[in-house]
């Protein structure tokens, strides 16, 4: 009797090409986003260019305060009224007494607005305070 010889069904291993891909997608993803969020950049807020300006490296006591073209304050992307700003403000200055402020104007925002700001740092006993610019290319 002649019995037909079966082949072992072949089984598929894990496939490393497609994982290797997503994984790669992913990382630039992360990076893309996590150097916007490491910078608290609020992208409607555009600043004016400056031609001596330099970008200093971040430091561990600041906070990146972005002032849109319609005076809305934004601290953590989110935005914050000026009691709400003076209170966090006061906090951080009892904590930390060289804390820093970063002030990121839009071109386009009134001058009121950018004093208002320097006021508060002023009433809380922030002294350190930075205006944020552009650079021109």
């Amino acid at each position: 009797m002649k019995f037909r010889r079966r082949e072992a069904p072949h089984v598929i291993g894990f496939q490393i090409a497609p994982m290797v891909d997503i994984l790669l997608v992913l990382m630039c993803f992360f990076i893309v986003t996590w150097n916007f969020a490491k910078k608290e950049l609020d992208i409607d807020v555009k600043v004016p260019a400056a031609q001596n300006g330099k970008e200093n490296p971040a430091t561990m006591n600041q906070t990146v305060l972005n002032v849109r073209s319609d005076g809305t304050v934004i601290w953590n992307l989110k935005p914050i009224t000026a009691d709400e700003l003076r209170s966090r403000l006061q906090q951080l200055a009892e904590i930390y007494p060289d804390y820093a402020i970063i002030l990121r104007g839009d071109q386009k925002a009134k001058y009121e607005d950018i004093v208002r700001i320097l006021d508060l740092c002023r009433d809380a006993k922030i002294w350190n305070v930075a205006f944020a610019t552009g650079h021109v290319e």
